[in-house]
């Protein structure tokens, strides 16, 4: 479990990290008589909501199921 939380928090980063690049390097304005295509780095963006989402939903669910165990500061302390 804690292999895969560690592949979608490093596919998250990336994502993040190919939005910052597709904001630095910018994009051509449309051509005249053509409607703008959706921009690269909202794309990425999107992807990145999208994965943060399901891993907040499989954390919840693997806590749900008594796969993983909450550390902490115990309840009432």
């Amino acid at each position: 479990m804690k292999i895969l939380v560690a592949i979608a928090f490093l596919a998250i980063l990336v994502s993040l990290g190919s939005a910052l690049v597709y904001m630095m390097r910018g994009s051509t304005p449309p051509v005249e008589g053509q409607a703008a295509k959706k921009s690269n780095m909202a794309t990425a963006l999107a992807f990145r909501v999208g994965l943060s989402i399901v891993l907040f939903a499989c954390v919840l669910l693997a806590w749900k199921f008594g796969w993983i165990q909450p550390t902490g500061i115990p309840p009432g302390a």
